[in-house]
């Protein structure tokens, strides 16, 4: 049985476990770098290298248990990916564990924050991103990874983070009052307080990796430069799991790159710290 690094069986039975993984290897719609539906093994063999006792939360949260579920196989089209991939989150949810997901492209996104709608009709899903994602359609299907967060947008309480590139058929579907720029985030941190501030109580996190900067996460199919630090990210993630209640999150997009682990692993410990901030600091 594959387990989240290397934890013993017994904290990665399903039964025992208060935390399930689903990875989603889709990479169908990517326009450019290709290699987002190799990376949960990349993910996996970081993780197995990454001391388990986090330092700031003093905890070690695989004792809450991670288990890892089968992962979703579908790849005919992105439209059966969508299908699949929410039909399987809906099921999911009644198990009332914590419910983490693992692409994959940013389409896998779609189905799942649909699902989360149903369930949490009052929830703000916070994307983390360098791009946009709004277009309604790209090359044929609403269900491409440039379509990631259309839906989300008009169904939910969307709020942006990070975002520093978009197409100008995107204008007509951004909230500016929810949108956070990158260049307008740069050495500042009133953007922090004013988007929590926009948030509702019921939080689902979304994470394209190319929100980081390209010079410490050069591993995504479209790297934009001016990006977040790690420190800023996960500062900020922090304040949103100690004021919200996170009822899951996706990490998308990373797409690795021979002979550089050092993405990989950023990856891993990036997942492994949302734990640790979801058992230690969430208010609920």
């Amino acid at each position: 049985m594959k387990t989240f690094a290397g934890i013993d069986s017994k904290y990665a039975d399903y039964d025992f476990s208060s935390i399930l993984l689903q990875s989603i290897p889709y990479d169908g719609t990517s326009t450019w770098g290709k290699g987002a539906d190799n990376a949960f093994g990349a993910f996996l063999e970081s993780s197995e290298n990454m001391e388990l006792y986090d330092i700031e939360t003093n905890s070690e949260v695989y004792q809450k248990g991670i288990h890892i579920l089968p992962e979703i196989t579908e790849d005919s089209s992105p439209e059966s990916v969508f299908e699949v991939t929410y039909h399987r989150t809906k099921e999911l949810i009644e198990t009332n564990k914590f419910l983490t997901f693992f692409g994959g492209e940013h389409s896998i996104s779609i189905g799942i924050i649909k699902a989360f709608c149903e369930k949490y009709p009052n929830i703000t899903i916070l994307q983390l991103d360098a791009h946009a994602d709004l277009r309604s359609s790209y090359l044929g299907s609403k269900y491409n990874h440039a379509c990631a967060l259309h839906d989300a947008n008009k169904n939910a309480n969307l709020v942006q983070v990070g975002i520093r590139s978009m197409d100008i058929c995107e204008k007509q579907y951004l909230n500016k009052e929810k949108c956070f720029f990158a260049e307008d985030m740069f050495k500042k941190d009133d953007w922090i307080e004013k988007s929590i501030m926009l948030m509702t109580d019921d939080i689902y996190i979304t994470i394209d990796l190319d929100v980081f900067d390209p010079s410490i996460m050069p591993a995504t199919g479209t790297p934009e430069p001016g990006g977040l630090d790690w420190y800023t990210a996960i500062n900020y993630l922090k304040r949103v799991f100690k004021e919200k209640n996170v009822q899951g999150f996706d990490i998308v997009e990373l797409a690795p790159v021979e002979n550089n682990k050092a993405p990989n692993f950023l990856t891993a410990k990036l997942y492994y710290k949302l734990l640790s901030y979801k058992f230690k600091y969430n208010a609920y």
